[in-house]
């Protein structure tokens, strides 16, 4: 893919979670917002018996993890994604990748991919907050 800032959403089983968030930290991505949804694509749900009912449970939990990216390349975290979310089993889940127009640091207003690439002077201050709080 082209340089510029790009949006990777990656919908999978929530199991996979610390799997995925750890084979991102490890091409460096540093930024993430997970959500918990619910939703359905081929498997389409299961059915359960609920005090001798059965019921159909047509949305599955998921998570969704979206990152935006401009330093690391967009096909290094696909990759990654895939390493880490790919089970064989329908229900794995979906990436889906778009071109962000601009972001912007509320902070300090700056715009485009200076809103988004990490200072080393604020990584290190983060790094330091982190180690003082044994978090």
């Amino acid at each position: 893919m082209s340089t510029g800032i790009y949006r990777v959403e990656i919908i999978t089983r929530p199991e996979r979670l610390e799997a995925l968030k750890e084979a991102l930290r490890v091409i460096r991505v540093t930024g993430m917002t997970v959500s918990q949804v619910y939703g359905c694509g081929l498997s389409t749900g299961l059915k359960e018996t609920y005090r001798g009912q059965q019921v159909e449970v047509s949305l599955l939990p998921k998570i969704k993890v979206e990152i935006i990216v401009y330093e690391v390349a967009v096909d290094d975290v696909i990759d990654a994604a895939i390493g880490a979310c790919r089970t064989g089993q329908i229900g794995d889940g979906k990436i889906f990748v778009t071109e962000v127009a601009d972001a912007v640091r509320i902070r300090t207003g700056e715009r485009g991919a200076a809103a988004i690439m990490d200072r080393p002077s604020e990584r290190e201050l983060v790094e330091q907050r982190i180690a003082g709080h044994n978090l």
